[in-house]
């Protein structure tokens, strides 16, 4: 079973959060079933749920509280599925709350905390659908989004240098040593679109310095 988001928690390097699957699908894709915590530094794992997400992208954990955690779940590649979006646990994971969530095609491709203060966050949604002849990746639902209170409520981050229409897949970075500025990358390509046919998105790398209020290309 693959995992593509392994993290230590910053304040105990013995607490040690996998989420399994695939967090880049494309053509192929391997799936899992869930997250696993251990607290002993990896000597024995805990199954703490979330198995229908069958891919998770990435946790990331609050830098003072091991058990506050946010995982990004991409859901299924190849149909319609509810537990996807990013989920909350203030508990190391004994139970979870679905605190960002846009529909049942739309999964979290990248999450990233505010080293400086754990509670702003920004998200990527990410619509997609696997289908034996196509991939449909972006439009729809994708988008950037940024919470201020630790993940309860969310803004749509748009327009300010972002580029509007059929955004494709976004990655986050923060900056550790200014966490003013934030990078994404943006997915490039083409989106079919069955009513206007390929629409050329313009994706790539975008940078802000004012902590996603305005952005440069």
């Amino acid at each position: 079973m693959e995992s593509s988001a392994i993290e230590i928690a910053p304040s105990n390097e013995n607490v040690l959060w996998v989420g399994t699957g695939e967090g880049d699908p494309r053509n192929s894709t391997s799936f899992g079933n869930g997250v696993y915590r251990s607290a002993d530094g990896g000597r024995s794992w805990t199954h703490l749920g979330l198995a229908d997400t069958e891919r998770i992208k990435r946790i990331a954990v609050h830098p003072t509280n091991p058990e506050l955690a946010y995982v990004c779940a991409l859901g299924h590649a190849w149909g319609p599925n509810d537990e996807r979006g990013v989920f909350r646990t203030t508990d190391g994971g004994k139970t979870w709350r679905k605190v960002l969530y846009r529909n049942t095609t739309t999964g979290c491709s990248d999450i990233a905390m505010d080293p400086s203060d754990p509670k702003t966050l920004y998200a990527g949604m990410y619509t997609h659908l696997r289908k034996p002849w196509r991939f449909d990746s972006g439009g729809g639902e994708t988008a950037l989004y940024k919470s201020t209170d630790g993940g309860t409520t969310w803004k749509k981050l748009t327009g300010h240098g972002l580029p509007t229409g059929e955004d494709g897949r976004i990655g986050i970075s923060i900056y550790r040593k200014d966490p003013k500025v934030v990078y994404i990358s943006i997915e490039q390509g083409a989106k079919y679109n069955a009513s206007t046919a390929y629409i050329i998105r313009k994706g790539g790398v975008y940078r802000s310095d004012d902590k996603g209020e305005n952005w440069t290309f």
